[in-house]
């Protein structure tokens, strides 16, 4: 029990620290003088203490300490990079730069958005090398994709924030875009740049096959299912929301359904329990080795991106959850999961809103579904119906406080839209990769697949249409703080536990 506390206080103390170092600078020589006190500490209480009881208090306030100041030395680690002297030397200057695309180019209505590693600027006649990664936009044509070696003229600006009144997203607390990208390691940028390829086969070879699959899939899928259908198909397995057009997009966020399009958890653990129950005439170590290789697949069809590999995590998190029939282990797995990711890259806990997102949606299905299962007893079991509303219900309540304190838009159709959409979620993923993989063998055989999954689609965005023609399907809440918005989830957590209590008592 004294263990266990321990390691709460030392998780707490780290992840506390890693929040905190978000907003505000405390510098490694406090980290330094942090491990310092508390070793002064621990030997005081090794050598003059004599009460176990304090003895106790003490080795915790150590604990915390230590932990405190290793949170304050990852974070400045991450921080602590220079940035490079040429290119700060002309950011606002119209410049001349050579570099590698690092991720899969996001293709939009009217220009093409690319993360772009760079290695050569050209000033005054002279090459020089640089290392810094922007975020360059440019025309849709020619098509580049990952790994082009290409050369970028255009003027270097650094990003700035996106306020309200310029957005078109409305948000409750501003959109912190310089943070957003600086956890990747983007501090620039070149807007209406132009463009000039040089050479491809660059990068990591396993993520240019990787996004060559994905690409090969999302054709197949284009061959047998005509628009806007295919590219919602797209978004909800891939992820792909760029394919999406902006109509389409305001019609799902208006019905409170844009999680379906972009890729998570849930999208990758409904396939994969489809998987499982497709094996569930076979052993039962069939069915978790289908749900395992189920996720990988998704995931590698992803193109294994960031985004893609945390989504995979946490639905192996759930299927762990739901094989084992032990909510209190999956926990402790969510909570080990989550930490490795913030050890790994720190500026997520504060910075990545889908980090955030997925996370407080596992939770939801681990903790909060089981208790709306048990209330939700007029529910049929069929088809899975009572465990599709409770899971529902559940991610939406954890969701939504977050949404309405970065986005500040309260879909008031969510819930029914929510409800009459997800049940055909898993149908419609299961016969959408069927369609893509079967394209790979013969576009023939792929066709009666492809005509379920269009009238499902189909069937999906008249209902987000419905929802969303609404009148007042959605209003803006500009007065959700971050304080409502912990005294929201405290309510929720004690709620969590008051009913568990009950079950347990039962």
């Amino acid at each position: 029990m004294k263990n266990n506390f321990s390691l709460i206080i030392s998780i707490a103390g780290f992840v506390g620290t890693i929040f905190l170092c978000s907003f505000f600078k405390f510098g490694i020589t406090f980290a330094f003088f942090l491990i310092f006190l508390s070793i002064i500490i621990f030997l005081f209480r090794k050598f003059v203490v004599t009460d176990p009881e304090s003895k106790q208090k003490i080795f915790l306030l150590v604990v915390f300490l230590f932990s405190f100041a290793l949170g304050i030395i990852r974070y400045e680690i991450k921080d602590s990079k220079p940035l490079d002297i040429n290119l700060e030397n002309n950011v606002g200057n119209k410049v001349v730069i050579s570099g590698v695309i690092s991720d899969e180019p996001t293709r939009k209505e009217k220009q093409a958005i690319l993360v772009v590693d760079f290695n050569n600027i050209i000033i005054s006649s002279s090459t020089l090398a640089v290392s810094g990664k922007g975020i360059v936009s440019t025309d849709l044509y020619p098509e580049l994709k990952y790994g082009d070696l290409i050369s970028i003229s255009g003027k270097l600006e650094k990003p700035v924030n996106i306020s309200n009144s310029s957005s078109d997203v409305t948000s409750a607390s501003g959109f912190d875009y310089v943070s957003y990208l600086g956890k990747d390691n983007i501090f620039y940028k070149i807007d209406f740049a132009k463009t000039k390829f040089i050479s491809s086969g660059h990068g990591n070879i396993i993520k240019r096959i990787l996004f060559k699959i994905k690409n090969s899939f999302i054709s197949n899928l284009n061959k047998t299912i005509v628009e806007p259908e295919a590219s919602l198909l797209s978004g909800i397995l891939l992820g792909a929301k760029s394919s999406i057009d902006k109509n389409t997009s305001d019609i799902f966020r208006s019905a409170g359904l844009s999680h379906i399009v972009a890729l998570s958890g849930y999208n990758i653990t409904v396939v994969a329990d489809a998987i499982m129950k497709a094996f569930s005439f076979l052993p039962h170590i069939f069915g978790f080795l289908g749900g395992i290789i189920g996720i990988i697949l998704f995931v590698i069809m992803a193109g294994a991106s960031s985004t893609a590999v945390r989504a995979g995590v946490m639905a192996l998190i759930v299927i762990l959850a739901q094989i084992t029939r032990r909510n209190y282990q999956a926990g402790r797995a969510l909570i080990v999961a989550g930490l490795l990711m913030i050890i790994i890259n720190p500026k997520i806990l504060v910075f990545d809103i889908s980090f955030q997102l997925s996370f407080l949606a596992t939770i939801a299905i681990i903790y909060v579904a089981p208790i709306l299962k048990t209330k939700f007893t007029f529910i049929t079991e069929k088809f899975g119906m009572r465990d599709i509303i409770s899971s529902t219900i559940s991610a939406q309540i954890l969701v939504l406080p977050l949404i309405l304190y970065k986005m500040g838009l309260l879909s008031l159709v969510a819930l029914p839209a929510n409800i009459l959409v997800l049940a055909f979620i898993p149908a419609t993923m299961l016969f959408g990769f069927i369609t893509g993989m079967l394209g790979f063998v013969w576009i023939l055989l792929s066709l009666p697949f492809a005509w379920i999954s269009w009238v499902l689609l189909a069937y999906i965005i008249k209902v987000s249409d419905f929802f969303a023609s609404l009148p007042f399907s959605s209003v803006n809440i500009t007065w959700f703080s971050f304080s409502v918005m912990t005294v929201c989830y405290i309510v929720i957590a004690v709620w969590v536990i008051y009913q568990n209590r009950i079950i347990k008592n039962v």
